[in-house]
């Protein structure tokens, strides 16, 4: 089945072409979604690195993303018998590959405005493509899994707030940063003050506040549910009374048809005893 937003696609392999390469790509899809989460690291580590080594690390690991994302396209392009469709079913993937590429082997810091821009839009695509991937799971109706995916969330934000952020000096600061990103309050005691620590609260406060709307979607969704369920027991309650009436009243007609007809039918034997008689 295609995730599809737009123009940004994850639509696999279609379902008549080869087998083997259907197989594939229900693995190959999970091993995408994980492999997509090393834009994270390698975008910060290179915004943040201070020395030649933190630079050469980031850029391997935007080379280890491009690689992974190319073999595993190679991979259903040798087996796959449509081609060009597969390239434009997944195109989303094209383009990361190609974005991780240019990473690699382009720019370095501090970055120009079109430079900013270009990555900002590659992460961007690369977020796009992990929510794509996941979107499955997140359904109003899971409570406990979006409560134990925002707790997570929150968790690995306060982690990055931690290192990207000077001022927050321990772990509960991170935290605490995190929980008013997310929940978009903005006490004012912390706030992000470096470029990178910024651009990761744009996210967060993107991703937090889209988890807090599908837990309380997901809480009144139950309530909802719930009465649902009530009028639903009452709706098959009336129409099987409406049933039992229907066919109470189809008996009824059926035995007044068989009444009639027997009546009509004593009516015309009482004329002919009577000729009989007379004759």
């Amino acid at each position: 089945m295609a995730n599809s937003l737009g123009f940004f696609t994850i639509g696999g392999v279609d379902s008549h072409d080869n087998p083997r390469a259907v197989r594939a790509w229900h693995h190959i899809r999970w091993f995408l979604c994980a492999w997509s989460l090393l834009a994270i690291p390698a975008f910060y580590g290179e915004l943040t690195a201070a020395n030649d080594a933190a630079l050469f690390a980031a850029r391997a690991l935007y080379l280890c993303m491009f690689a992974g994302f190319a073999c595993a396209m190679l991979r259903l392009l040798y087996l796959s018998k449509k081609r060009r469709t597969l390239l434009s079913h997944n195109r989303l993937d094209v383009l990361i590959a190609a974005g991780a590429a240019l990473s690699a082997a382009w720019g370095a810091p501090p970055w120009q405005t079109a430079e900013w821009v270009l990555r900002l839009l590659f992460v961007g695509l690369v977020a796009v493509r992990i929510v794509l991937s996941l979107h499955e799971f997140f359904t109003p109706n899971r409570i406990v899994g979006l409560l134990a995916a925002g707790a997570a969330v929150l968790a690995l934000a306060g982690g990055g707030f931690m290192w990207l952020e000077p001022r927050v000096h321990s772990y509960a600061d991170g935290l605490w940063l995190a929980f008013e990103s997310s929940a978009t309050v903005g006490y004012g005691d912390i706030a992000p003050t470096t470029p990178a620590s910024r651009v990761f609260a744009v996210f967060v406060v993107l991703l937090g506040y889209g988890m807090l709307s599908l837990v309380f979607a997901s809480i009144a969704a139950a309530f909802i549910g719930q009465e649902e369920r009530a009028l639903r027991r009452e709706m098959h309650r009336d129409i099987k009374h409406l049933n039992d009436e229907i066919a109470r009243l189809h008996g009824e007609l059926h035995a007044l048809r068989d009444t009639l007809a027997n009546a009509a039918g004593a009516a015309g034997q009482a004329p002919r005893q009577g000729q009989r008689e007379q004759g």
